[in-house]
């Protein structure tokens, strides 16, 4: 049959973390941590399925997760949200994404999106009949280039999808990038499909700018967040939107028949931990940095240039002064020669620029992020 997506295959992140396995390099690639979640955290998703909470949890979520989530909006955003009309648990934030894309993206409709961009937003936009409008983030700082923005915006564009703190670079919106775009949605009336899911996950005193600190944004934006990355439970597949009631409730047309609902263990434990534990969140800036400069201060004698990541658990690494090598075939050979597997980044284009940068994930023990620098140091 003729495949709606002929141009996707398996993802870069399978195919790097099975080269891994296959060598028994280093998994640096694949951004999930090699240490456990909070003991706390394990031993409530335990008593929830010990204490029956295995059956279907509402369309929308759990009442009582829903409403720790909108405690943590206003503790750590200063946000007050409707856990009710505003607050969808979804299993994923990449399935809110897609709902979010498929419940307002119309055929002919234009969405925005900044290269380099994480893998799932194009395939969604293009199932949902719209066109993708790829804009390139300025080269090396990859900043918003916001007067390419302005240039492209026409009656067609529907959407733009932004990604702060941003996978794969690190980078992070500034306050006046926000007011440009709250400016530039007000004036095009765009929806904005905001990928929030590191919001914890800033340093050297940077502030996460939610769009739901911004009026003009809030009323036309879906935020997207992940228990995964919060929590460091990245297979227990949980996420939520947050967004504005009209906007809510298109995005649970689409939910109840893409998943239905989030799994119900998994919302309880989370439930639970956060009302135990509603500052945890807060503690992990500070955790994740000192892996990233141990990482980065490791890495001082090397033959890499690199600048500290502002935020995710990702250093950018460039290589330009060691090889010519395109991003991929370096990627691949140094998993295969040298025990360490990366992810080029050159993948998050649909036409590389010719960086040269492979992509590492410091969420890792130190021991394994030591290993690993001393290895690379040794190129």
């Amino acid at each position: 049959m003729d495949s709606k997506l002929p141009g996707i295959g398996t993802t870069i992140f399978t195919r790097m973390s099975a080269l891994a396995a296959e060598c028994g390099a280093i998994n640096l690639s694949q951004g999930y941590p090699d240490f456990e979640a909070p003991e706390e955290l394990r031993e409530a998703l335990a008593r929830a399925v010990m204490d029956g909470h295995n059956q279907y949890a509402p369309m929308s979520g759990l009442p009582a997760l829903r409403e720790q989530l909108a405690l943590q909006l206003q503790l750590h955003r200063g946000v007050a949200c409707d856990p009710e009309t505003e607050i969808t648990v979804v299993p994923g934030a990449t399935e809110g994404i897609f709902c979010s894309i498929m419940a307002s993206v119309r055929a002919g409709d234009e969405v925005l999106v900044m290269d380099p961009s994480y893998d799932s937003y194009i395939p969604a936009i293009e199932m949902a009949g719209g066109k993708a409008v790829r804009i390139a983030l300025r080269a090396h700082s990859f900043a918003v280039d916001w007067d390419a923005v302005a240039a492209t915006l026409n009656p067609r564009s529907r959407m733009i999808i932004i990604n702060s703190p941003h996978n794969p670079t690190g980078a992070v919106l500034s306050e006046d990038d926000m007011h440009t775009l709250e400016r530039l949605a007000i004036e095009y009336d765009l929806l904005v499909c905001s990928d929030e899911v590191y919001e914890h996950l800033t340093y050297d005193d940077l502030p996460h700018r939610s769009v739901l600190q911004y009026p003009g944004l809030r009323e036309r934006s879906f935020a997207h967040f992940s228990f995964g990355k919060t929590f460091s439970v990245t297979g227990w597949k949980t996420g939520y939107c947050v967004a504005a009631p009209a906007l809510s409730a298109e995005l649970r047309k689409v939910h109840q028949f893409v998943a239905f609902v989030a799994v119900t263990p998994v919302q309880q434990a989370v439930a639970d931990f956060l009302a135990d534990y509603p500052e945890y969140p807060a503690r992990l800036a500070g955790f994740y940095q000192r892996k990233r400069d141990l990482f980065c201060d490791a890495l001082a004698g090397s033959n890499f240039r690199l600048r500290p990541s502002a935020g995710t658990y990702f250093q950018l690494l460039d290589y330009s002064d060691i090889s010519t090598a395109t991003d991929q075939q370096l990627a691949e050979q140094w998993t295969r020669e040298l025990g360490v597997a990366s992810i080029p980044i050159s993948v998050f284009y649909p036409s590389p620029p010719g960086l040269h940068y492979l992509r590492f994930c410091f969420a890792k023990n130190d021991a394994t992020l030591e290993q690993a620098a001393e290895i690379l140091c040794g190129i």
